[in-house]
């Protein structure tokens, strides 16, 4: 059994030692070490390195990013940051992960010890999958400039591309690297395309300053989703953290349903709870992409998808920076291919221009 060496970095001496404490007695996780700011962590760290760092955002003499951009230049390793749940520090983790951490555990600033012990089993589970990261492909994943569009992705669309495909669905599901991924995709992708539903493995109060970030660099529309809203081609609706997204038809129309429910697979929202829906809702008009991400959350739901003859995709091994959810899609036979995350988007358009 490998020892996952971690490293606290936090300007707080209690969440210091209560994460310590919770992380003491978990037989493959060993903290090495902890400090109250960067410049001590990098002190103590060049003695002997970690496998994955916990990082504050908010600190004294070097801010988290600055840190973290460091490490992702000179030595990538995977870094999940510990941010509280205020609307200052959602915009800031959301630079995090464009900056290339692999997760976010939030801390509230009240009752913070108790949150800390009973979050135990989430930490453990992000710092198992974040061991797992390839950092270096995490760290190529720079967002693509705004208004600079692939070439392939450009040349397939035209201002009436939608006329014969506004009933065509596409559903995608990500977890550990995949805020990077779906950027990538998502910014490269022309303003007429088809509606997107998404669900990406993301805390409660996150989701709607990552999909507000996506809206900001995106030629097409980006929102967290709410209850009863449509999928409309131009559209991506993610969903948000802390609850379940389904699809639903209504005639010709798609909406979703957004609710409460117990976490599958581990998550909630859960991307087989996305899938299985839109397997039975759309059918033969949806594109299924599983992408980057621990775990098994979506190999199910996605050959429900596939038995309903929908098209289903899973990123490839190469340009993951997890390969678990597409590699147990890809076991069970659920998608037809897998593509590299580049090509991602000129899959989507050349989906909404095919005859199926």
């Amino acid at each position: 059994m490998k020892i996952i060496k971690v490293f606290i970095v936090d300007d707080s001496a209690t969440v210091r030692q209560v994460l310590a404490g919770v992380l003491q007695g978990v037989a493959d996780i060993h903290v090495m070490g902890s400090a109250a700011d960067p410049i001590f962590a990098l002190e103590k760290m060049q003695k002997a390195w970690p496998d994955v760092i916990i990082l504050d955002v908010e600190m004294p003499r070097m801010d988290g990013i600055t840190f973290l951009k460091k490490i992702m230049a000179e030595h990538p390793t995977p870094v999940i940051i510990c941010s509280t749940l205020t609307e200052t520090g959602t915009t800031t983790a959301m630079q995090a992960m464009s900056a290339g951490a692999v997760n976010i555990v939030t801390k509230p600033k009240i009752g913070l010890k108790q949150f800390l012990l009973e979050a135990g089993d989430e930490l453990i589970a992000a710092i198992r999958s974040a061991a797992h990261a390839n950092v270096r492909r995490l760290a190529s994943l720079a967002p693509t400039p705004v208004g600079l569009k692939p070439i392939s992705a450009q040349a397939a669309v035209h201002a009436t591309a939608m006329a014969e495909t506004t009933e065509k669905i596409v559903a995608i599901g990500a977890s550990t690297g995949g805020t990077q991924a779906l950027e990538r995709v998502l910014t490269a992708l022309p303003a007429v395309c088809p509606g997107i539903v998404i669900v990406q493995h993301m805390p409660a109060a996150f989701t709607a300053a990552f999909a507000g970030r996506l809206n900001q660099v995106c030629a097409i529309e980006v929102a967290e989703a709410r209850n009863g809203d449509r999928v409309v081609p131009g559209k991506a609706l993610i969903a948000p953290g802390g609850r379940h997204m389904q699809l639903r038809r209504s005639g010709a129309y798609y909406f979703v349903e957004v609710l409460d429910g117990p976490p599958v697979n581990r998550h909630r929202p859960s991307v087989d709870v996305l899938f299985r829906s839109v397997a039975r809702c759309a059918g033969s008009n949806a594109l299924g992409i599983i992408m980057t991400g621990m775990g098994d959350d979506g190999a199910k739901g996605m050959k429900e998808m596939f038995d309903a003859g929908a098209t289903t995709i899973a990123q490839d091994e190469a340009s993951c920076v997890v390969y678990g959810m597409p590699k147990e899609a890809v076991k069970l036979g659920a998608a037809q291919r897998s593509i590299d995350l580049n090509t991602i988007a000129a899959e989507i358009v050349h989906y909404a221009h095919s005859r199926r």
